[in-house]
């Protein structure tokens, strides 16, 4: 099982069937603050909807296509975080991330973008990170900037939100400018 620890308080756990109604919890609590950014709150109205998404985050990770943890802040699950998508062609991580109502303002995500980033390149030997996020999310794009991603440009129309198109910006940073740090 994957674990990683980033403090006394604040780790990353491989997503477990065992979490579903915690993770579901959150997220009906949050669902409303979430619904802004994330499109996939509408289809996602029980615990079994839960189920299925830790089973296909299990089935990425095992073909080593993926990997989604849940955020444990002070042994509470707080949120979501991890590589949507490893490319391994190009050696290329896409780190996607939620956070719950009420935790923000504790640095949790710019440790956890953090870390999965170091992960990407110490662990995994992988090239670049990229962090792609609407336009408008003002909280979601400060985590990469606070970071110190390049901001790579816009993609417009990326993502259908409900009733209508949002851009996404794309914020990369590559192994030899992460460990020049």
């Amino acid at each position: 099982m994957f674990v990683h620890n980033i403090d006394e308080d604040l780790s990353l756990k491989l997503l477990e069937v065992k979490d579903a109604e915690s993770l579901f919890k959150l997220t009906n609590y949050s669902r409303e603050y979430l619904r802004e950014w994330l499109p996939w709150l509408d289809t996602t109205t029980n615990v079994e909807d839960t189920i299925e998404f830790i089973k296909i985050s299990l089935k990425g990770f095992s073909e080593n296509k993926s990997l989604n943890t849940v955020i444990l802040f002070k042994g509470d699950i707080v949120g979501v975080a991890g590589y949507n998508n490893i490319n391994w062609a190009n050696r290329t991580a896409y780190i996607g991330y939620w956070l719950g109502e009420g935790f923000q303002g504790n640095g949790i995500m710019t440790k956890v973008a953090k870390a999965l980033t170091n992960y990407a390149f110490h662990d995994l030997k992988l090239n670049k990170v990229e962090i792609r996020t609407a336009v408008g999310n003002k909280k979601s794009r400060a985590i990469p900037e606070r970071l110190n991603f390049v901001n790579e440009g816009t993609i417009r129309q990326a993502e259908w939100l409900y009733d209508c198109y949002v851009d996404h910006v794309v914020y990369g940073v590559l192994a030899e400018e992460w460990n020049e740090k």
